[in-house]
């Protein structure tokens, strides 16, 4: 494979297409272009749109429960914390932790509750992290998702970024609801159902879009002195 070709995860079927280079995120860009008046209009206002791609597995999951809900540096020293206290952090260390280790790297309970669950379903055979990238949308969703504490919104960013998976798209980020609004010319924020909707017109490419709305969100806002 070169880094010119957009890679079809082995053994799946033909639709599941991974995202591994900003060559292929410009792919995207080209036939979002031809396919969406909209989306033709707001990539060139948008800046850059970037690869964020970032590692799975184990670790890579832990990480997206480990940031939700709280800001960035906040994220960054827990992950941090976290890394440093359960060396290496995989399903066997998290499973062996006790809670007041869990507690020294700043872990709510919640967030207690989702990982060692998430280290249970990983142990056991019924979350198979390492054949993610075989499967569509929807089987990750399902597979994600029937670990309690894992919501939709973490399966799909999970799908985005961590499998590369080019067609996901979380539909239930506000942030996604509210570029939607402004690229759309609507009153009213979508909701999730009604992004889904518009979004199908930019499958196979919806991850690619979903780029693109959080560019152009982030443009809007600086130029409204919110960002």
């Amino acid at each position: 494979m070169t880094t010119r070709t957009l890679r079809r995860a082995s053994a799946a079927p033909a639709a599941v297409l991974l995202i591994e280079h900003d060559d292929h995120v410009a792919r995207g860009l080209a036939h979002l272009s031809d396919a969406c008046a909209v989306m033709n209009r707001i990539i060139p206002l948008s800046g850059a749109i970037p690869l964020r791609r970032r590692a799975g597995g184990f670790e890579g999951l832990a990480n997206i429960i480990v940031s939700q809900q709280v800001s960035v540096a906040s994220a960054n020293a827990i992950w941090a914390r976290a890394q440093s206290i359960f060396a290496p952090l995989s399903p066997e260390t998290i499973l062996a932790a006790t809670d007041a280790a869990m507690i020294e790297a700043g872990l709510s309970r919640p967030k207690q509750r989702t990982l060692r669950a998430i280290a249970e379903a990983v142990s056991s055979g019924a979350l198979p992290l390492d054949a993610l990238h075989e499967k569509d949308v929807a089987e990750i969703r399902a597979l994600l998702t029937a670990v309690k504490g894992i919501g939709p919104w973490t399966a799909d960013i999970y799908a985005m970024f961590c499998l590369g998976h080019a067609d996901a798209f979380a539909a239930g980020d506000l942030a996604l609801q509210e570029a939607a609004r402004i690229a759309f010319n609507r009153r009213k924020r979508p909701d999730e159902k009604q992004l889904l909707a518009l979004a199908r017109r930019w499958a196979p490419w919806r991850s690619v879009a979903a780029r693109v709305l959080w560019a152009y969100y982030k443009v809007q806002k600086s130029r409204e002195g919110l960002a």
